[in-house]
């Protein structure tokens, strides 16, 4: 018979499964390690590939699209800003212009009111000074007219015409009233 070789164990059983405890849960503890590291691997590949592809490409473009228009109609916006505040600001100029000249405008028309009633004041005497310098005219004619007809009487033997010495008195009076008047 041929002797049969049995392996004694010298260490206890608790001991024994304690170890290969320890063995078997650093292989477990391997294997899903390296299915983790696996599984994330084809999660990457995978990502990759939808990352490249076309629809994910097409995506890329719609948003670089949408960020160059919209970059474009911040700058119009901000244009228009600029624009809108100096309108606001040439309105308020032009508002101010505006209310300087009517300030300006209700002056003259004051200033002109003072001037019409210091014209018809002025008017308004001579109006007094042409009926006094008409009613002098009018008695220096009844004056004449009297002194023509007694010259007339003392003088009627006379030729000469009695209203052509009195009209150049008459003449010089008319001419030294109207420049009064001037």
């Amino acid at each position: 018979m041929a002797p049969i070789l049995y392996d004694y164990c010298k260490m206890p059983m608790d001991d024994i499964w304690k170890e290969d405890g320890d063995k078997r849960c650093k292989l477990v503890v391997g294997i899903l390690g390296l299915l983790v590291i696996v599984l994330l691997g084809v999660l990457l590949i995978f990502f990759i590939i939808k990352a490249n592809s076309e629809a994910c490409q097409d995506g890329l473009r719609a948003v670089m699209e949408c960020r160059n228009v919209t970059y474009l109609l911040q700058q119009e916006l901000a244009e228009a800003q600029r624009g809108f505040r100096d309108a606001e600001a040439q309105a308020v100029t032009c508002n101010q212009t505006v209310m300087a000249l009517m300030a300006s405008l209700d002056a003259e028309k004051a200033q002109g009111r003072k001037k019409v009633e210091e014209l018809e004041g002025e008017i308004t005497t001579l109006n007094h000074k042409l009926q006094d310098a008409s009613a002098e005219v009018e008695r220096l004619r009844r004056e004449n007219h009297v002194l023509n007809a007694r010259i007339a009487d003392t003088d009627s033997a006379s030729p000469q015409d009695s209203s052509c010495a009195a009209e150049p008195p008459l003449l010089i009076l008319l001419l030294g009233l109207s420049a009064l008047l001037l």
